[in-house]
């Protein structure tokens, strides 16, 4: 079921679907495996770039190799901008906790009040992605093996996906949106499967 929103197209799952992240769990496996970086605009790219000096200085040696080398991004097979990757495998912006949990340099320099909150917007908004059409979004939840956990964790404290991701929602399409899905989420949330 698919729910129109001003110019987006809202899948149901989102609403409906259970989901909180358990980096306990999955040690931030989203940031290491995949087929390609996590997926940027073209503005974004240029944030990073214009911030890398406040970035650095919370990434490994492999990654400042990787972007000094390659750039912050490249394009992917759908030829789209994507973060750089580390010998095609883990993000080039990753870094390790001392639990061996993969963490954002990008998001750990916004926390040390270095920089604006300039984390991609396809990462924070995980596990819903967002796919440009012609004259609209659509927002659809993407379900992978990896976020097991955060769909069990999910389920267990009974938080649907758009309440757990309600900050990069309104970071991506603003406060009013944010309301109106509100609004719409318990029709939803009603409706059998």
């Amino acid at each position: 079921m698919l729910i129109e929103l001003n110019d987006t197209i809202v899948s149901a799952e989102i609403f409906k679907r259970k989901f909180v992240c358990d980096l306990t769990a999955c040690k931030g496996a989203c940031c290491i495996e995949g087929d390609a970086g996590a997926p940027l605009t073209t503005d974004e790219v240029a944030q990073i770039e214009n911030n890398l000096t406040h970035i650095i200085p919370f990434m490994r040696k492999e990654g400042i190799d990787a972007v000094n080398k390659n750039g912050v991004s490249y394009f992917d097979q759908e030829k789209e901008p994507v973060t750089m990757l580390i010998e095609g495998k883990e993000c080039a912006f990753v870094f390790f906790d001392a639990n061996k949990t993969a963490l954002c340099a990008i998001e750990a320099a916004h926390r040390a009040g270095k920089i604006e909150n300039i984390k991609p917007i396809s990462c924070s908004l995980y596990p819903i992605r967002v796919k440009q059409y012609h004259d609209f979004k659509a927002l659809q939840f993407d379900e992978w093996k990896i976020c097991e956990p955060a769909c069990s964790c999910g389920e267990k404290l009974d938080v649907p996906v758009y309440k757990f991701l309600k900050e990069p929602l309104i970071r991506a399409f603003g406060k009013a949106y944010y309301e109106e899905l509100e609004l719409v989420a318990p029709e939803i949330e009603q409706i059998e499967p």
